[in-house]
């Protein structure tokens, strides 16, 4: 298949730091080229990716001091889209919502992957709006607080590719781990109060967005400073990953909000690392409880759970990771939408392309846009 691939702008494909949606999409875009699909991806400009790049910023927007705005870009890179839509059997989008008037006309050969919250109040009348739209959620959790009259094609759960992150079967840092962005829905303020509670140190692997500045100076900072065995460390590469969830006894995802899918907890289990996570979210549909980790209502609840996360096996841990999250299952499962779409007729769409002829068809350079 000819396959379109829409990413967000703010991040390089893959990030060089955190940056969850990004991170899949390049996961799902090298595995669709590795089974043999022609694969674009409109990405910003020092993304690195086996597929047919289309640069529509010169480089990741959060890390250009030049840049303030995002959205001129992110419309810029739209209008590349629908110049070449007709060159692509199906279209998949992960920059939210923008998109949605442009596709009206080819909505059944396009996919929206809904990779944020939808519990807030203005998302209800923005969907219902748009009830052709096919979309996907990566969790079954992301979808309650949506009307049932979505146009629902599937549901995804996160994959990653089995070897980037290595399985380590004797771990040798007697800590646990945290990972993710310093805000109060991740609750690194309970991580802490879990290690204090269980004796164990623990070390801190997250950003600090400017939205969180103060809750990381009024509540967090200070609960570092006046505890010697809690390390914050740090936004790390996703080269520092492996040997810092890898020598964890385990991770700590304590979040307090309808976590859509939490990546980091399938980072942790491909490195055969158990995760303790509070029952929120889609925490229920990722971790296998007393297998892969422990779910946990309470502080002391997940203090009591880290001595027995010792008792899993890492083994254990790593083979949930591969029945269930690798992301060949995730291409797998995406493939099988694209090809259920009403509008998708491979065939013909090949024919089409081979001829030259379709409406709105351009076939236009892929230098830099911005």
């Amino acid at each position: 298949m000819k396959i379109a691939q829409i990413a967000p702008l703010c991040e390089r494909v893959p990030p060089r730091f955190y940056g969850g949606t990004e991170r899949i999409v390049s996961y799902l875009t090298e595995e669709l080229v590795r089974q043999g699909h022609d694969v674009t991806l409109f990405a910003s400009g020092d993304s690195v990716t086996s597929a047919n790049l289309v640069r529509c910023s010169d480089m990741a927007l959060r890390l250009n001091p030049s840049v303030k705005d995002y959205l001129p870009y992110h419309v810029i890179m739209l209008d590349e889209v629908a110049r070449r839509a007709d060159e692509f059997d199906v279209l998949h989008f992960h920059i939210d919502i923008l998109q949605f008037p442009l596709i009206r006309g080819l909505a059944d050969r396009t996919v929206t992957t809904l990779h944020g919250r939808l519990d807030l109040p203005d998302m209800k009348p923005f969907y219902a709006a748009f009830p052709e739209v096919p979309l996907v959620s990566i969790s079954q959790h992301q979808r309650e607080p949506m009307p049932p009259a979505l146009n629902w094609v599937g549901m995804v759960h996160h994959g990653l590719p089995p070897d980037l992150l290595t399985f380590n079967p004797t771990p040798s840092g007697d800590y646990l781990a945290f990972l993710g962005r310093i805000s109060p829905e991740k609750r690194p303020d309970r991580a802490i109060e879990i290690a204090l509670a269980a004796g164990v140190p623990l070390k801190i692997a997250a950003k600090v967005d400017k939205v969180d500045q103060v809750y990381w100076e009024t509540v967090i900072e200070p609960m570092v400073t006046a505890h010697p065995s809690i390390d914050y460390i740090g936004e790390i590469s996703e080269q520092e990953k492996a040997e810092f969830l890898g020598n964890a006894r385990a991770l700590l995802f304590p979040i307090d909000w309808p976590e859509p899918f939490g990546l980091a907890m399938i980072e942790a289990m491909a490195c055969g690392t158990p995760v303790i996570a509070f029952r929120s979210g889609s925490v229920p549909e990722v971790v296998d409880h007393g297998r892969s980790g422990f779910i946990v209502d309470t502080i002391v609840e997940a203090a009591e759970a880290v001595p027995l996360a010792s008792t899993l096996s890492r083994a254990g841990v790593r083979a949930t990771f591969e029945a269930r999250f690798t992301a060949a299952r995730m291409a797998a499962d995406y493939v099988d939408i694209y090809r259920a779409l009403p509008g998708v007729r491979a065939e013909a769409a090949r024919f089409r392309r081979r001829n030259g002829d379709g409406a709105g068809l351009h076939l236009v350079g892929s230098g830099a846009l911005a």
